[in-house]
């Protein structure tokens, strides 16, 4: 079985070539805990608005999570394409997930989404 590996933006891409089966299988990681630290950081470094509040911080989503959150609503339609998703139904996505306690630690502000 031959294997590829390859980085890009803290995602790391393993294919393996199955030449018996002529079969391709590819295994997408990514290390969370340096994000999910910054994270922790700024949730208690300020209430995440802007100087003048016209902006306020709410999360920090790795793309891979993104990608299967869009699966999870679409299935396999858009190969987990999040940006190819209608924008409302990435808002809904966003509150569902981002005010539930399971996510809590992509938050970087406190307050409801």
């Amino acid at each position: 079985m031959a294997k590829i590996r390859v980085d890009n933006d803290g995602v790391t891409t393993e294919t393996f070539h199955d030449n018996e089966d002529k079969g391709v299988i590819q295994q997408r990681s990514i290390d969370v805990k340096p994000i999910l630290e910054h994270n922790k950081k700024l949730y208690t470094q300020n209430d995440g608005y802007s100087p003048d509040k016209g902006l306020k911080r709410v999360a920090s989503i790795p793309s891979i999570i993104l990608e299967i959150w869009a699966k999870e609503y679409n299935g396999d339609m858009n190969k987990g394409n999040w940006f190819a998703l209608p924008k409302d139904v990435q808002t809904k996505i966003l509150k569902k997930k981002l005010n539930s306690s399971d996510y809590r630690l992509f938050r970087t502000a406190p307050g409801r989404f």
